[in-house]
């Protein structure tokens, strides 16, 4: 039977083998040395690694999460000696019985005994045949026969299986002209799986030409991978021909590892756009690659995670067969709808209800790849091609491809189906549209056309956008972030996400990654208090039924309400890790859920009464429910703002009593008293005398003479930019020399050219993160305050300067490398910049 084979002589069974392995999480890559990373030589002392191999290794030892060994039946320090691979690459000697350098010493005296015993005894034989040599070893002895003739060969073999061989205690192993007698009762497949424990691998490559090799073979299971090379009977999975072809696989290995650790396009994350229509968002690349998007929420598993686990996580890509970058891409204007184009191509991309549309424009002859991966991967899907589409099983979910005229070649990709299709624009009359339906296999037309559906999804965001007054300053700047938090509103819930995504980096390659598709109570109302700024009460009210809702969770009691809740108001299940994608640009873990959820934070009652305010204030009136919500918040703050807690960061450490969660307590009563004066008629003495305690104290405790500023924390004398509150909340006057001083201190500690830091204390987390854009808002907020406009300008121009080519922002900016870090986009950072703009227009 002839087997297909590619241009490196791999079947593509095997090909798929090796790229399935590659994207296991832990992974172990182990191989013999003569005969597979050297070739076989006349003189073992001259057997060199081919160079291309010590290369493949020592680049896959360097790759996060995935250890690499030579495992082989030379003695360790000649092993060492002879492959002069580097530290990295871990060597295992003697069949497995030398993991390092002092194993000798570790051996029971009556087995060095017999070890020393069977050494004499074979050398003696040795000397009556020549040809034949011995080697040495910490455990055991290797008769080598390759340069000695054949009846030589038989007589020595002969004398060697009638003696030593049946000594007591004697463990033998042969392979390629050689017979190992050994104290010990190792063999490769014993190291293979001592070094599976020692790394907790998930999966195991192991590549070897010799006898003594199948031991290793034949403990191998699971997702492992056993490859032979050379001929002969063997238990591996597959074969490759020589030492050279060895290193193919190791390569194939390493540039399928190293993309999918890593990301075969680490797009910056700031370049990326957002769809968004009330119900779920999905990103989408600046060459029209949708790389995220969740169903049927935003918090939901992802449909597409490309974003954090490159093509194997899910993408649907639509680009021109002629290649090249695209000329720009925009939104239109006034909406949520993104077109990518390229000259003879355009590609609008909208969300609408169940749908997820792209409409392809122009004469270009395109590709388009449909990889969906729904559960995050998790879950094997199958694509049938049936009629005018695709659809999706394997899930319990409903999913079809609508794409009425599109011929699609359906391919196996890992387990998983893709569908790849080549598509003539000016033979289809100019356009195309391929009209993902989530929660439907239903593959008829659509009962109107595809321009009267666009102009339906449009028309409330145009409408909308129209309604807004907007700053004199940065005018489609602050419409694109005011559009950015309404895409961020959940329509049906009334929450409002902090932002599209989970897990983006605070640091490339860090482990500050976090899930932010959930509700915070601080910043949902700071979003919504942007969106009253400018003009629009129904998201605010909206998010305010959603605070009520909470509330009556609690059982009428609102100190206890958690941090952040589902965008439709319900607690979080527990914080979780998925271990099969590697994570953005190499940053794991990926994680669902936010422990934060658990947290005390006494500052989230601030913020909500700040934006009822603002409600109250625009409407003219504040209703009963929105009231009751306002007194729940007032007697948490009395029954607690005495106490530690953890603070806005969520910093995994113990409660402090932190200075801007004291602040938040006073707010919370301050725009209570407000609010009762500007729309009743009656007064509250207890509220008035609680605000004055709060502040009292903060502003006394909260002060560290030391530094000259108010701190993170009370007795603390690190710097914190949410300290800046102290003046932007109203407690302390723009001019009061307190405020003006911790300013200065701020600036001086926490600026870095065109951002601002949260902070730089010891969190409990290892690694650094980038400067937060909304905290660069605030020191621009304070520099107008205090009267430095020139510096509050300069600041927002470098601030605007960071956003994407389509004005989205994410949370964070990392001043070295010039790039965006975090989750995106940040409704923190959008809500900033509307800020700042209204402040400079003169608000």
């Amino acid at each position: 039977m002839t087997i297909d084979v590619d241009r490196d002589g791999f079947e593509p069974a095997m090909r798929t083998a090796i790229t399935l392995l590659a994207r296991i999480p832990q992974l172990l890559v182990a191989c013999d040395y003569d005969g597979t990373l050297a070739p076989i030589v006349e003189d073992p002392a001259a057997a060199a690694p081919l160079p291309e191999a010590v290369a493949a290794l020592r680049s896959l030892a360097t790759l996060p999460q995935t250890t690499v060994a030579v495992v082989s039946g030379r003695a360790l320090r000649d092993l060492a000696a002879l492959s002069r691979l580097p530290s990295e690459v871990h060597l295992v000697g003697s069949h497995g019985s030398e993991f390092d350098v002092g194993f000798v010493a570790r051996l029971e005296p009556e087995l060095v005994e017999l070890r020393g015993r069977l050494l004499s005894e074979l050398e003696m034989l040795a000397k009556s045949h020549p040809g034949v040599r011995l080697e040495a070893k910490p455990a055991s002895v290797a008769v080598h026969t390759r340069t000695a003739s054949e009846s030589v060969t038989e007589s020595m073999l002969d004398a060697v299986r009638t003696g030593p061989v049946q000594w007591a205690g004697v463990h033998t192993g042969e392979g390629k002209e050689v017979i190992e007698l050994s104290v010990l009762a190792t063999h490769k497949g014993t190291a293979i799986e001592e070094l599976r424990r020692q790394v907790s691998a998930g999966g195991v490559l192991f590549l070897g030409d010799d006898v003594t090799d199948e031991n290793a073979f034949r403990s191998l299971s699971g997702k492992d991978l056993g490859i032979k090379v050379g001929p002969g009977e063997s238990a591996a999975h597959y074969r490759v021909q020589d030492p050279l072809q060895a290193v193919r696989v190791l390569a194939l290995l390493l540039e399928t590892r190293r993309n999918w650790l890593y990301g075969e396009r680490a797009v910056p994350i700031e370049r990326h756009s957002m769809l968004a229509d009330g119900q779920t968002v999905a990103l989408v690349t600046p060459d029209a690659r949708v790389s995220w998007m969740c169903h049927p929420r935003p918090d939901s598993a992802a449909v597409f995670a490309d974003l954090l686990g490159g093509s194997p996580a899910g993408h649907f890509t639509v680009c021109p067969q002629k290649g090249g970058h695209p000329l720009g891409q925009r939104y239109r204007p006034g909406t949520m709808t993104v077109e990518t184009r390229w000259s003879g191509l355009t590609i609008t991309d909208w969300l609408d209800g169940d749908h997820l549309l792209r409409r392809l424009t122009g004469n270009a002859v395109v590709v388009v790849e449909f990889a969906p991966r729904p559960e995050f991967g998790q879950v094997p899907v199958r694509l049938q091609e049936l009629g005018d589409g695709l659809l999706i099983l394997g899930t319990s979910d409903h999913f079809s491809l609508y794409a009425p005229g599109v011929q699609w070649d359906v391919m196996d990709d890992g387990g998983h189906h893709v569908a790849r299709a080549v598509v003539d624009l000016a033979a289809a009359g100019g356009e195309v549209v391929l009209d993902l339906r989530m929660r439907s296999q239903d593959l008829s037309p659509y009962p109107i056309t595809t321009e009267s559906r666009l102009n339906q999804a449009e028309q409330p965001w145009r409408e909308w956008s129209e309604s807004l007054t907007l700053p004199t300053v940065e005018r489609e700047l602050v419409l694109r972030s005011a559009l950015t938090l309404r895409g961020l509103c959940h329509a049906e819930g009334g929450g409002v996400l902090a932002a599209a995504t989970t897990s983006l980096p605070e640091t490339l390659g860090g482990i500050r990654n976090w899930d932010y598709r959930f509700c915070w109570l601080r910043d949902g109302a700071m979003s919504v208090k942007a969106l009253v700024d400018l003009g629009s009460l129904t998201e605010a009210e909206n998010f305010l039924r959603w605070v009520n809702n909470c509330v009556e969770h609690t059982g009428g009691h609102p100190e206890r309400l958690h941090p952040l809740y589902t965008v439709d108001g319900y607690e979080l299940g527990p914080e979780a890790v998925i271990e099969d994608l590697p994570g953005y640009a190499g940053s794991r873990p990926v994680r669902v859920g936010n422990a934060a959820n658990k947290q005390l934070q006494l500052d989230v009652f601030g913020p909500v009464a700040d934006v009822l305010m603002a409600v109250a204030d625009k409407r003219g009136k504040v209703k009963y429910d929105e009231w009751r919500v306002l007194e729940a918040m007032v007697y948490a703050v009395a029954q607690r703002w005495h106490e530690p807690d953890h603070g806005l960061w969520e910093a995994r450490l113990p409660p402090r009593h932190h200075v801007y969660s004291k602040v938040m307590c006073w707010m919370t009563v301050d725009r209570a008293i407000k609010i009762l004066s500007r729309h009743t008629s009656d007064v509250s003495p207890e509220w008035e005398d609680l605000r004055d305690r709060i502040a009292e104290n903060v502003l006394s405790q909260g002060w560290h003479e030391g530094k000259g500023a108010y701190t993170v924390a009370y007795g603390s004398p690190e710097m914190d930019a949410s300290s800046l509150w102290i003046g932007l909340s109203g407690l302390l006057s723009d001019d009061d020399p307190r405020f003006l001083s911790t300013v200065l201190a701020v600036e001086a500690d926490l600026r870095s050219g065109p951002t601002v830091y949260r902070y730089h204390w010891d969190d409990g987390m290892p690694g650094k993160e980038g400067g937060f854009h909304v905290c660069t808002a605030w020191l621009i907020e304070a520099y107008l305050r205090t009267g430095r406009r020139a510096d509050a300008e300069e600041l927002f121009e470098q601030l605007i300067a960071t956003a994407g080519p389509t004005g989205l922002l994410p949370e964070q900016y990392d001043p070295d490398l010039e790039r965006g870090l975090g989750n995106h986009p940040q409704a923190y950072s959008h809500l900033g910049l509307i800020r700042c703009a209204q402040l400079l227009s003169g608000k």
